[in-house]
């Protein structure tokens, strides 16, 4: 994290109070904002497109206008899956480059009706499944920012934005938050339209976004829900009374030697904070819900992508053309079997709730893994994916190798809002 007096490192809530207040103009902070991006976007390559001229164009307006809305003047970062009138949106492949949509789509126009200055779009793996782009590890660039929100969680964490959106269908905002050290929240799948998204799977698909704080998150997560509500302040209520549970999940053993010590501490923590925290049993019927991710992606994507699967399959990464491969030979039956499990799976997971409010769980199995390795591994999101409830990574300490690593907060369905107000109380008190 930037840690100069610059614009750019400050935080989105502090940033949206100077503004409202008219101590800071709109157009400072996007100069500020696109001096870090000039300096930095060499070497970590957040952006897709970048619309400089346009930006500073909306800041002047802003400024020139009453105050808009929570995100006034704020500069923000879209994810390249999410259709932009005035900005072409390639979905992170070559069979679309140079597309330009014709109109917003739903949480675009959102944001922007809230006063969010669109500074441009943020790089996306390929149709935001695992081939990655170009963005770098804002603080190790030989390691890999996660996928497929790469450019938005590199570019919050390097102070490029204060707040950029992203997706998950399998980890694609949790893992990336974690690699990259901020804060990143997937509401209950549901709660945000996915109108103008370029969508992989119906079952799974997921809108929410990054900050460098948990009230930042939450600021963002209220303009794309619609709800107030989700808002809340550095100043947390006190949350000792909120039952923890601690739920390692059934691949435990695969957290590397530094989540397991991180595990420990912030297990230990928690018992002196007075959130009564008690371990979790795995239930058998979560077990298998980590495959059961991949089949449901799997089938959605390879009938969402069927137009370029049919004109332009040679264009596809070889990843992405064996998972499509593998979608196509689950027949209806197949996946109709799979949509009944998830639906079990849903409501079955209010178990896990019988006797805590929220779930702590490991949110990777280690630090950024080495770019030729890919994106990292979803094993610890998939299935909280599949059960569609909300999550918030909450950067906690940091690795051998000095990279953040975390956990994550969960909730049962609907229960946004208790997450993020927990969450902001929680993690002053667990990080190092």
């Amino acid at each position: 994290m930037p840690t100069t007096d610059a614009l750019y490192s400050l935080d989105a809530t502090t940033l949206a109070l100077r503004l409202a207040r008219r101590e800071l103009t709109a157009e400072a902070l996007v100069r500020d904002g696109l001096a870090r991006i000039a300096d930095r976007e060499p070497q970590v390559r957040a952006f897709a497109y970048l619309d400089a001229e346009g930006a500073l164009a909306a800041a002047r307006a802003l400024d020139a206008g009453p105050i808009r809305g929570p995100l006034h003047g704020l500069p923000l970062g879209m994810k390249d899956v999410f259709d932009t009138a005035d900005m072409p949106t390639a979905y992170g492949s070559p069979i679309h480059a140079g597309h330009r949509p014709t109109c917003d789509a739903a949480i675009v126009a959102l944001c922007r009706e809230a006063g969010a200055v669109l500074v441009g779009k943020t790089v996306t793996t390929e149709f935001a499944t695992y081939h990655p782009g170009p963005t770098c590890h804002p603080h190790a660039p030989d390691r890999t920012p996660g996928g497929s929100s790469s450019g938005s969680a590199a570019a919050v964490a390097d102070g490029m934005l204060p707040l950029a959106t992203g997706t998950q269908t399998a980890g694609s905002i949790i893992r990336p938050a974690a690699f990259c050290g901020v804060v990143g929240f997937k509401p209950t799948h549901g709660r945000v339209s996915r109108s103008g998204l370029k969508m992989l799977s119906e079952t799974l698909d997921t809108v929410g976004g990054f900050g460098r704080s948990v009230p930042d998150a939450a600021l963002l997560a209220s303009v794309l829900t619609g709800d107030a509500g989700l808002r809340v302040s550095s100043e947390a209520p006190h949350a000792g009374g909120v039952r923890v549970g601690l739920f390692a999940g059934p691949d435990a053993a695969r957290m590397d030697a530094d989540m397991q010590a991180l595990w420990e501490r912030v297990c230990a923590r928690l018992s002196r904070l007075g959130t009564q925290p008690g371990d979790l049993a795995v239930p058998a019927w979560f077990e298998p819900l980590a495959r059961l991710q991949t089949d449901v992606m799997q089938a959605e994507m390879a009938r969402s992508l069927s137009h370029e699967r049919l004109r332009h399959a040679e264009l596809f990464s070889p990843r992405l053309a064996g998972m499509i491969e593998a979608g196509l030979s689950l027949d209806a039956a197949d996946h109709v079997r799979h949509l009944q499990q998830v639906h079990d799976a849903r409501h079955a997971a209010r178990e896990l709730f019988a006797h805590h409010d929220l779930l702590i769980a490991p949110s990777t199995i280690g630090e950024a893994v080495l770019q030729g390795e890919g994106t990292g591994d979803p094993l610890f999101c998939r299935a909280w994916t599949v059960l569609g409830l909300p999550c918030l990574h909450l950067p906690l300490g940091v690795g051998r190798h000095g990279l953040s690593i975390g956990l994550q907060l969960i909730g049962p369905a609907l229960a946004d809002q208790a997450v993020l107000q927990a969450g902001a109380w929680l993690h002053d008190r667990l990080r190092d």
